[in-house]
């Protein structure tokens, strides 16, 4: 019997085999796609859901998606990683960057835009390659997320006060 898992397993294995058939990076299929390079790993990972409006040219990107594995995208995923991903050495950094400068982050979310954090839900990301004033390669990561601001929680009784 396949779990939701060993499904997920399969399909994202037949989806990275329909892009390496491809010959092309997620940078060349984002471009053809109209999408972020990151959106389009995320969709061949079964970690975003594909909306019927992008299918026609993500299927015009790569030709060999079949219509099983478009339906199969069209369909809510389990959002979900490997915890043993931290151990890649990309990952962990990528980890350990957050970490490190998460803090900082967070007071000036909260300098510039008062209590309350990013969307990683309505949210935009991407990876780029720049070259550094001294000349080596550099990574650039962009994350653009919505703000939501946390509420306060107000009882019943002051909202029928507040009204009046």
């Amino acid at each position: 019997m396949e779990t939701p898992s060993s499904n997920k397993a399969s399909t994202v294995a037949a989806l990275q085999a329909v892009k390496r058939k491809s010959g092309k990076t997620y940078g060349q299929i984002a471009q053809e796609a109209g999408l972020t390079n990151v959106y389009v790993a995320q969709l061949l990972r079964r970690q975003a859901q594909l909306k019927p409006e992008t299918a026609s040219s993500l299927r015009a990107a790569l030709p060999d998606l079949s219509e099983e594995l478009l339906h199969e995208m069209m369909q809510p995923p389990m959002r979900s990683y490997d915890p043993n991903i931290i151990q890649d050495p990309t990952v962990y950094r990528l980890h350990e960057a957050v970490m490190h400068f998460g803090e900082s982050i967070k007071d000036i979310i909260n300098e510039d835009f008062g209590d309350g954090i990013m969307s990683a839900i309505d949210f935009y990301c991407a990876v780029d390659k720049i070259k550094g004033v001294d000349g080596k390669d550099r990574v650039v990561l962009t994350f653009d997320g919505k703000y939501l601001p946390h509420t306060e929680q107000i009882s019943e009784h002051m909202v029928s006060r507040l009204r009046k």
